[in-house]
């Protein structure tokens, strides 16, 4: 929802991606049709800030995609520390497997296939760092599923909840409604704090107390 000549300045004063992110990103533009998905130079940026200020040892990533976001997530890791990334889609997968082989981030990214509601109980290390970025219906569970995992302090980001604008819409669709609800679940959670940040298609950061 920020003008494009706001967006491109923002670029302009953004540090680079790694070339192998801006091939990722510039692939993913040229062959799909569903780029909207990837989180892009400065939202990627964001990522890898926030990921180098929590220094976390374990990130749980729901919704793969080309795997963008779980390389910016890598970038920040502590000593040790790994990215499990959650997806069920085959073919997206594979592709994130080959960029991601080709970086110094090859041994530190776990990609399960799966659904999360599945895959998520099978995690029992504590968790620092979650990011939601899936079907949009069921982040409230996703939510719920990974909270006590998470340990305190620890940080939640949900990415879309702002949904190209839709969410101020008095009828709102399956997904819109969804991601309404759950913003509005989060803003009454007594156990966290939160800020919805108007970045791209608005990220929702949680932190528990």
């Amino acid at each position: 929802m920020i003008k494009n000549e706001l967006t491109e300045y923002a670029e302009l004063f953004t540090s680079e991606e790694s070339p192998v992110l801006r091939e990722l990103r510039e692939h993913c533009y040229a062959h799909y049709s569903d780029s909207s998905m990837l989180s892009g130079h400065v939202q990627g940026r964001i990522l890898a800030l926030l990921s180098k200020m929590i220094r976390p040892k374990l990130v749980v990533e729901i919704g793969t995609y080309l795997g963008y976001s779980a390389l910016c997530f890598a970038e920040g890791l502590a000593v040790g520390g790994k990215v499990i990334t959650l997806d069920i889609q085959e073919e997206t997968n594979r592709v994130a497997k080959s960029f991601v082989e080709r970086t110094e981030y090859k041994n530190v990214i776990d990609f399960r296939l799966g659904e999360a509601k599945d895959l998520i109980p099978e995690i029992k290390d504590p968790i620092d760092l979650v990011f939601i970025d899936a079907d949009k219906s069921n982040y409230s569970l996703y939510y719920d599923l990974v909270f006590e995992k998470v340990r305190p302090g620890g940080f939640i980001i949900a990415d879309n909840v702002l949904w190209s604008g839709r969410v101020l819409n008095e009828e709102k669709d399956e997904d819109t409604q969804a991601l309404h609800d759950f913003n509005q679940k989060i803003q009454s959670d007594p156990r966290v704090t939160n800020a919805l940040l108007p970045i791209r298609d608005g990220l929702m950061v949680v932190c528990k107390k």
